[in-house]
């Protein structure tokens, strides 16, 4: 069954009795998804980063179940369950519906003794139940493999995952896998660059096959993109630096579903100075200033390598598709040209030119400022910009880079609130 689609499956599956599905359920490598495989190479550490849903807790347990199961599985214990709070760890990695008790045949089992935190399999391996909340209670065992279960939400991350590291050293190869969604914890980040650590990712919509199609629709359609679902569902670290101009809970609290009738629309053009491969992007915003007073960023099209009668042609399809007033394009990379590609591209646009005449982080100060006021809107989510935005300093860049796509949104915040009655204050070509 492995060579076939999902869909070949499923109708394969409908061919079987009760009694033969219930059999084949337990061939693992039959249903287990690409990010669920063990990587190779000789890793000391797998980490798992997943959204919810992705499979995470099956892959461990899956993983225990073929060290523990196999006729020498006594050589790869014992093995440390530690989960968030002991609760978690009984609930989930064992009694669990995706836990190891559920992923064994019956007649398969280990014996699982509650009072004793301890599970037995017929061949002498043993597991033993741990919490994150006792970081001295893995102080003296011993272990020759661990499985970390949701180690971002651990209250005492770093001293639960030393006290382990100390344990390990049972069997000629110590080895621990860590199943998590993401957060931009130091103990993640520092597992995630240290060369022993093989790392995986899986995002909710890889396990759709084994989810409700409910969670979808009403799950995923509401948070896609945002930080929640980047994290959550998408099984992304998503950082923000101290001294940024924005930060995440501002920039949810600024969005909205749709926006109202809006009264003037414009869309803002960030050139790039080369089309060379590795140049800086074209940043490529719309917004549009609604009846409430309020700007409401529309669409980021920004995009990189791109000539400049390419970045013309995208920045007046978008000016067409939203029926916006004028296009906003900054002039200081060399206004002649600018001049010349808009010419050619559609002498007929109304183009209106921009001269940034302080830095980056002047010009989207009192932008920031109207973020703060509530009177800048997201329309949707914007993963990239809104990465760019939580990644802005003082040194006037985002991740090493000139920020682009933030250019382009302050010249469209800027065209739309600064100036007279809500004209740009800028000079035409």
């Amino acid at each position: 069954m492995t060579h076939l689609s999902p869909a070949e499956r499923i109708r394969y599956l409908a061919t079987l009795t009760e009694a033969e599905v219930e059999a084949l359920s337990h061939y693992w490598e039959v249903f287990r998804l690409p990010h669920q495989v063990p990587p190779d190479g000789a890793w000391t550490t797998w980490l798992l980063l997943g959204g919810r849903g992705a499979g995470k807790t099956r892959t461990g347990a899956q993983w225990v179940k073929a060290l523990a199961g196999d006729p020498a599985g006594r050589h790869n214990s014992p093995i440390a369950l530690i989960g968030e709070t002991e609760h978690d760890a009984r609930e989930v990695m064992v009694e669990g519906i995706s836990g190891i008790l559920a992923v064994h045949a019956r007649s398969e089992r280990p014996s699982w003794f509650p009072s004793r935190r301890r599970l037995v399999w017929p061949n002498g391996a043993v597991a033993q139940v741990f919490s994150a909340e006792d970081p001295e209670s893995l102080r003296g065992p011993q272990f020759a493999a661990a499985w970390c279960d949701e180690l971002a939400k651990w209250r005492h991350a770093e001293a639960t995952f030393d006290m382990l590291q100390f344990g390990l050293r049972l069997g000629e190869r110590p080895r621990q896998v860590i199943t998590t969604t993401p957060r931009p914890i130091a103990l993640v980040k520092r597992l995630i660059a240290d060369p022993r650590t093989a790392v995986t990712r899986a995002r909710s919509i890889d396990n759709a096959q084994n989810l409700a199609p409910a969670f979808f629709n009403a799950v995923i359609a509401r948070f896609a993109g945002t930080r929640l679902g980047r994290q959550e569902i998408d099984g992304e670290i998503i950082e923000e630096r101290p001294d940024a101009l924005w930060t995440r809970a501002l920039i949810e609290k600024a969005r909205v579903g749709t926006a109202p009738p809006l009264m003037r629309t414009v869309v803002a053009v960030d050139p790039p100075a080369s089309d060379r491969r590795g140049a800086d992007a074209c940043g490529l915003i719309a917004a549009g200033r609604g009846e409430d007073g309020c700007v409401y960023v529309l669409a980021d099209e920004s995009a990189g390598s791109l000539s400049p009668p390419a970045w013309a042609r995208k920045a007046i399809a978008l000016w067409r598709r939203l029926a916006a007033d004028a296009l906003v394009v900054e002039v200081n990379q060399g206004g002649d040209m600018v001049r010349a590609v808009m010419a050619e591209a559609d002498p007929a646009v109304p183009v209106v030119a921009v001269r940034a005449r302080t830095g980056k982080w002047l010009r989207a100060e009192p932008v920031a400022l109207l973020y703060e006021q509530g009177r800048v809107r997201h329309v949707g989510a914007f993963p990239a910009l809104e990465d760019e935005m939580c990644d802005f300093g003082l040194d006037g860049l985002s991740s090493g880079r000139s920020p682009d796509r933030i250019d382009a949104l302050v010249w469209a915040v800027t065209a739309l609130t600064f100036g007279a009655r809500g004209e740009p204050r800028v000079r035409g070509l």
